[in-house]
């Protein structure tokens, strides 16, 4: 019989929330093995065991991100309108992750190219949350609403929309506050219907 596992899932999740927490407060310079474990309450041990590394511990967090992410729009109640599900995905799913979690809307983004298992893993849990779009983008067009154009490019094209929106605002560029989710509904709108043409 092998030895228990000593680190459990949910020690795992106090050390990608202090991880969070940190990056937050400091960015990737206040992030630190030691300094994760301290705020966890747990030693040094339990992150390398979790994570090899320092950055197993990053990228581990960035796939967590996308995971939030996914779990966030997949969620949201679909309605009668496929367009207006689309665009509550985007505003009510990416920008209110984005919002509440800036290091992991930085780090997803930052970590999503690297070649690498680490970087694979965070590329894979990427497109589980954009399948989440997807799907909601799928079910527009099937219902007449995009014109004849690819399922794909649309995708693309609106998570990227969303992404541009999600780091202007969270520079305080955009309008004053309380236009800022009507300037994401009629860019989003916009760009969904004119698609029908």
């Amino acid at each position: 019989m092998g030895r228990p596992r000593e680190h459990d899932e949910r020690t795992r999740q106090a050390l990608l929330d202090a991880a969070e927490e940190l990056l937050a407060e400091g960015g990737e310079a206040a992030l630190s093995v030691r300094a994760v474990a301290d705020r966890s309450g747990v030693s040094t041990r339990a992150v390398y065991s979790l994570f090899g590394s320092k950055e197993g511990l990053l990228f581990a967090l960035a796939e967590h991100g996308f995971a939030l992410l996914a779990e966030l729009v997949e969620k949201l109640p679909q309605t009668a309108d496929p367009i207006d599900d689309v665009v509550s995905a985007c505003i009510h799913g990416f920008r209110r992750w984005a919002l509440r979690h800036p290091p992991l809307f930085r780090l997803a983004f930052d970590r999503l190219v690297v070649d690498s298992p680490e970087g694979r893993r965070v590329s894979a849990a990427g497109r589980g949350a954009l399948d989440q779009l997807r799907a909601r983008v799928k079910r527009a067009r099937d219902a007449g609403l995009l014109g004849a154009r690819d399922l794909d490019e649309v995708t693309v094209e609106v998570h990227a929309l969303c992404e541009g929106l999600a780091t202007v605002e969270r520079r305080g560029r955009m309008l004053p506050r309380r236009a800022q989710e009507r300037a994401w509904r009629d860019a989003l709108e916009a760009l969904l219907r004119g698609l029908r043409r």
